[in-house]
């Protein structure tokens, strides 16, 4: 969670998880799509369909 906090204080879309190296985008830049795309993201801010 501290590198989800600190990825969207500095305004990035995401963050490179460190336990997987794998990317992920923020609450905020998901929020900013508009609606949710279904994949199941880790910090969706959508309820699930």
């Amino acid at each position: 969670m501290a590198a989800h906090a600190a990825a969207v204080a500095a305004g990035a879309p995401g963050y490179r998880d460190p336990a997987t190296g794998l990317f992920v985008m923020t609450s905020r830049s998901l929020a900013d799509r508009g609606t949710c795309c279904g994949s199941g993201c880790r910090h969706c801010p959508y309820e699930p369909a």
